[in-house]
């Protein structure tokens, strides 16, 4: 983390850019790793998505606001749907999960069922976007630490077609609430695997000492099997599941939780002669925020998978003719969502600021900040950004982008190269935007959050309205 108890000023990364921010040949270059597949640039240099001009966005839908690219979207959907397939075809099959927490809406939700994928959902408010939208029940799968009761009530009413168990209360809870509703669960059980991924401490999600999950080294995940079966009227143990993390470019750490998962599921069959039909791998699947991230691309990542997991399966005896292989499922996480969207900012102020030894910085404000986009400051995330609505030859200089929170951490994007000349009134868009962005938005300060813009053909559509001060004191009964 970037923060110093000294004060935001001697902390890494002020004083200069940092090194994988080279000095641009281009400054109005636009990297295509960063960004949905229809973007370019006008004969005026205005950045358009979906055959679509931003400054024609901004101006019939006002800024900040998240532009998603739906045609780019679908696409890496069906990337991943396809370049899974193939390579686990010989095995068990493959599903593909999309992570309802990046985010999620009701239209996306019916993209996400159109490309022909499950998804994933944390919350009973999460379920009930996926309700109104019509996904099919049995594509949807329940994560949560901590499930009430109302949430498990919710997802068996429904017909979901797993629930991931993290805790020995919730197998009692869900056997109460299928006992209650006249059901049998489809259940899950999340192993913590042990597998550090090299990732932010806060996204990696299957080393010990955290709150998911039930622990591989400890035997509870192997008690945790224990139970459920013993409750086989109510429980349906449909297999594993493990996630070690986010944001995460190669499968090395997969390789190891898929040995410990695979020789679970083996122990399992052998001491209780039941054969899981499923195992979940997670996934969390990185993506280019700046030019320092390479992300692998998604017919790599299916073939390295099933290799590992055709490998793991041998090993433990598994894959042999009269032993059933289960069905895989993996989670791209933001891979999917993220790229596929940009947020849309219009500049407000620009203030140059002297940090010592000749070098100078622009303060870069912008009509959003940390209630739209919290992972800068959360995360010590960084991101890109380009000047939006004109061409400029004028030749770059180092910039912060900052929101107008009252936070001297409201920074969106903490280094990068904008034209000399950016102004008062010029568009900014910053790329990689469409997981949990909108999805952990917040009214800070009592700003409404943006809405979500939906780009094709030439055409945007509100998915999600912006939010107004209407709606932040309908809120208020006092």
């Amino acid at each position: 983390m970037r923060a110093h108890e000294a004060g935001a000023l001697h902390a890494q990364g002020y004083g200069g850019p940092p090194h994988w921010l080279p000095w641009p040949t281009d400054v109005m270059e636009l990297l295509p790793q960063l960004w949905p597949q229809t973007i370019g640039r006008d004969e005026h240099g205005r950045l358009t998505v979906g055959g679509l001009d931003v400054v024609s966005i901004a101006r019939e839908f006002g800024t900040a606001a998240y532009v998603i690219d739906e045609e780019d979207f679908r696409a890496r959907a069906r990337a991943f749907r396809d370049e899974f397939a193939a390579p686990f075809a010989e095995l068990g099959g493959v599903d593909v999960f999309y992570a309802g927490k990046a985010f999620l809406c009701a239209e996306v939700a019916r993209w996400v069922a159109d490309e022909g994928l499950c998804l994933d959902v944390c919350s009973g408010g999460e379920l009930a976007v996926a309700q109104r939208a019509g996904f099919p029940a049995e594509r949807i799968g329940l994560h949560g630490n901590n499930k009430s009761v109302t949430e498990i009530r919710q997802a068996l009413e429904y017909g979901v077609g797993r629930i991931v168990v993290d805790s020995f209360e919730e197998i009692e809870r869900i056997v109460a609430v299928a006992t209650e509703l006249g059901v049998r669960a489809p259940v899950m059980v999340r192993v913590t695997v042990g597998v550090e991924a090299h990732t932010h401490e806060f996204i990696a999600t299957a080393h010990e000492d955290q709150k998911f999950g039930f622990s591989l080294a400890g035997g509870k995940a192997a008690e945790a099997v224990s139970r459920i079966l013993a409750h086989g009227d109510r429980l349906e143990l449909l297999g594993l599941h493990s996630h070690i993390g986010s944001q995460i470019f190669d499968t090395a750490g997969f390789e190891v939780s898929a040995r410990r998962l695979i020789g679970l599921h083996a122990e399992v069959a052998r001491l209780h002669g039941v054969h899981m039909p499923e195992l979940d791998l997670g996934g969390g699947y990185g993506i280019a925020y700046t030019s320092e991230h390479t992300p692998m691309a998604p017919r790599e990542l299916g073939e390295q998978m099933a290799d590992l997991v055709r490998r793991e399966l041998k090993a433990v005896g598994d894959g042999s003719p009269d032993t059933p292989v289960p069905r895989v499922s993996i989670e791209p996480g933001r891979a999917i969502v993220g790229p596929s969207t940009f947020t849309l900012y219009e500049v407000g102020t620009v203030k140059d600021v002297d940090l010592g030894e000749g070098v100078q910085r622009a303060y870069v404000s912008v009509d959003g900040g940390m209630s739209d986009n919290i992972r800068t400051a959360l995360y010590d995330a960084d991101y890109s950004c380009t000047l939006a609505n004109r061409s400029s030859d004028e030749p770059p200089r180092l910039a912060r982008v900052v929101g107008k929170h009252c936070e001297s951490g409201d920074i969106v994007v903490m280094d990068e190269y904008l034209p000399n000349d950016i102004r008062a009134g010029d568009l900014i868009a910053v790329p990689g935007t469409g997981a949990y962005c909108r999805s952990m938005a917040s009214q800070y300060n009592h700003t409404p959050r943006p809405p979500v813009l939906a780009v094709r053909d030439g055409r945007a559509r509100v998915l999600v309205r912006r939010e107004t001060v209407e709606d932040l004191l309908a809120l208020d009964v006092g």
